[in-house]
């Protein structure tokens, strides 16, 4: 982890519901890096890219519960891995959408 790069490198809105006084980068970084790849500007991305590095990234996002479409398709192309190999991907299978949406 670089030690140079701190939460205030980041776009406020990343943090509307979070108190920033005990924000901890390494401590909480699966909840920063789902973050950034959901609702983060290029700027935040170089920024965990540098914090984590691509492989702890990947294995973050593999394991997330949730993306949106455009993330996981993001994430896939970025990491070459089949969507299929995200724990998003096979929890939507699961869920029943009832709803034509």
């Amino acid at each position: 982890m670089k030690p140079d790069i701190t939460v205030d490198d980041f776009s406020k809105y990343l943090f509307w519901d979070v108190d920033l006084k005990t924000f901890d980068l390494e401590k909480h970084k699966i909840f920063l890096v789902g973050r950034v790849l959901e609702l983060g500007k290029i700027k935040d991305w170089e920024n965990i890219k540098a914090l984590y590095g691509l492989d702890k990234i990947k294995q973050i996002s593999l394991n997330l519960r949730s993306l949106d479409a455009v993330t996981l398709s993001f994430v896939s192309t970025i990491f070459k891995l089949d969507k299929s190999e995200f724990r998003c991907y096979k929890h939507r299978q699961l869920v029943q959408n009832y709803w034509n949406s």
